[in-house]
């Protein structure tokens, strides 16, 4: 670029010298203020041999517009995390596990996966993950829920899904766009399975499990995986096919045994309790004919 094409451009953000009705030029530097703040709007540049004025905000002009960059950053940042929630969380129910609906089943077990959820840059350099085991019903599809959504809202990539939704994308696949929908599961900095041991024991089931198992251990990215079997049932299993796929989970996944009442029944004598009282209300007697 010429020196001329630069005073062209330079000239060309320069400011008229008439002020505008909110304006003013200050007689001691012969620049336009603002009357509102009593700050610039111009400066003074010299270049090529000449001096210009090119346009500045003011100091009220700059707090506008650093509280609109702020809002719009917020915006963006809010519209990522609802974007990766969307992609992450495809059961809308998850969305509604989080830390603070904790009724304290698990208080012990709460805490510890919540200081999982502050120490995960470290989890994620070292690749450790969780295994969320106990009996049906006592939450552990909860926490995984709440590790998820307490790392979403700080816009990490998270993905929380079953095997039997994975074998279901699976199914009908070329082999080569399966290796190619596995490996793309690595794109999150944590990946949640839950309720291993619920999917199918067919020989194929089996083994896309074990390939989504261990593509997830060779990348030494975090696992979450969520399981009704017990302990001892991952370390004995009952054959090779299992053995190979319950070994890679133990080796990077901490055990977390989730042993609380079972919760589900508590809720559902709860919800009966509430029915009771509402359809015994004087408000809901009706006289039938």
């Amino acid at each position: 670029m010429n020196d001329n094409n630069k005073i062209n451009i330079f000239t060309k953000t320069t400011k008229s010298a008439v002020p505008n009705d909110d304006e003013y030029i200050n007689t001691s530097d012969g620049l336009i203020y603002c009357k509102k703040c009593n700050t610039p709007r111009q400066k003074r540049v010299s270049a090529l041999g000449k001096t210009y004025m090119p346009d500045i905000m003011c100091q009220c002009q700059r707090e506008v517009y650093e509280k609109e960059e702020a809002e719009r950053i917020r915006r963006e940042f809010l519209n990522d995390i609802a974007a990766k929630r969307s992609a992450g969380l495809h059961d809308r129910a998850l969305y509604e596990c989080t830390f603070d609906k904790d009724r304290g089943y698990n208080s012990r077990q709460s805490e510890k996966a919540y200081e999982y959820t502050l120490h995960f840059p470290e989890m994620l350099e070292k690749g450790i993950g969780l295994l969320l085991w106990g009996d049906i019903g006592t939450g552990k599809t909860f926490l995984a829920g709440c590790i998820a959504n307490a790392l979403l809202d700080q816009c990490i990539p998270v993905m929380m899904t079953t095997f039997g939704r994975i074998l279901n994308t699976l199914t009908g696949m070329f082999q080569e766009d399966r290796n190619g929908y596995i490996d793309s599961l690595n794109q999150y900095s944590l990946l949640i399975i839950d309720d291993l041991g619920m999917e199918r024991s067919t020989e194929f089931a089996l083994e896309q499990v074990f390939n989504v198992i261990d593509t997830r251990y060779r990348s030494k990215k975090p696992l979450i995986v969520t399981t009704n079997l017990t302990l001892n049932e991952l370390k004995n299993p009952c054959d090779l096919v299992r053995s190979r796929i319950y070994d890679r989970i133990l080796e990077v996944c901490v055990p977390l045994k989730i042993s609380s009442q079972n919760i589900r029944a508590i809720n559902c004598e709860a919800n009966f309790k509430e029915a009771g009282n509402i359809l015994s209300h004087p408000e809901n007697d009706t006289n039938v004919t």
